[in-house]
């Protein structure tokens, strides 16, 4: 049984999502500002986090900003404003995920199965010998990524993109592919997070991003990897 962290100030809204994922099947933890649920987040007792933007004590930009520094539980975003700006600024932080106030109880669920369907897998998946591809050394077993010897800080997002291209060198993935096979779910999420990640990805993985070597555009078609 998955538990998982709401970070939300306003009760009513705690209350009726705490109600709808018990349903489910899910624990429920909760808090009510940024630095509690920072704590909470930290303690390892949640498998996936809601997190609100606006709340009192600690923004959720800030709550979400320290705890990737350290780890990296799902989280999806719920916000109540609308401008794309705070939803690239979100991914960008480091989010799985967002969901945009008011939303259906449904769709949160399928985004909470799908983000926790992933990290499961991923856990309990195969891990195979250590493997080189160009420049990158890639260790399933550590989950860590190297270039020419030097170890890459990778968000887990990150690491399960590079995995999916190295997995099918020189191949063409589109957007919508990547969207499936690398969230987890089909298109609930806005196609613009996969070029946000894509971005921060190649900032990492490049000696040159303007100029990449590696992580390759096809215009109209997708992205490639070339080792």
């Amino acid at each position: 049984m998955s538990t998982i962290l709401i970070i939300e100030d306003e009760k009513s809204i705690v209350d009726l999502i705490s109600f709808n994922l018990k349903r489910e099947g899910y624990e429920i933890l909760s808090a009510f500002d940024g630095g509690a649920g920072l704590e909470l987040a930290l303690s390892g007792r949640a498998d996936l986090v809601l997190l609100d933007v606006m709340l009192p004590v600690m923004d959720g930009f800030e709550v979400l900003r320290r705890l990737r520094q350290t780890s990296d539980i799902p989280v999806i975003m719920v916000t109540a404003r609308e401008e794309e700006t705070d939803k690239i600024f979100g991914l960008e932080t480091g989010a799985d995920d967002y969901i945009t106030k008011p939303f259906s109880v449904k769709e949160l669920a399928a985004r909470i199965k799908a983000n926790i369907r992933r990290t499961a897998a991923r856990q309990g998946g195969e891990k195979s010998a250590p493997g080189t591809y160009g420049p990158f050394k890639l260790d399933k077993a550590l989950q860590s990524v190297t270039k020419n010897g030097r170890a890459l800080e990778l968000t887990q997002r990150e690491y399960d993109i590079l995995c999916y291209f190295l997995d099918r060198p020189s191949q063409v993935v589109s957007r919508e592919e990547l969207m499936e096979n690398v969230w987890g779910y089909d298109y609930y999420g806005d196609l613009r997070a996969v070029d946000v990640a894509m971005r921060r990805l190649r900032e990492k993985l490049e000696d040159d991003p303007a100029d990449p070597k590696h992580l390759m555009t096809k215009r109209g078609a997708g992205y490639y990897m070339q080792v």
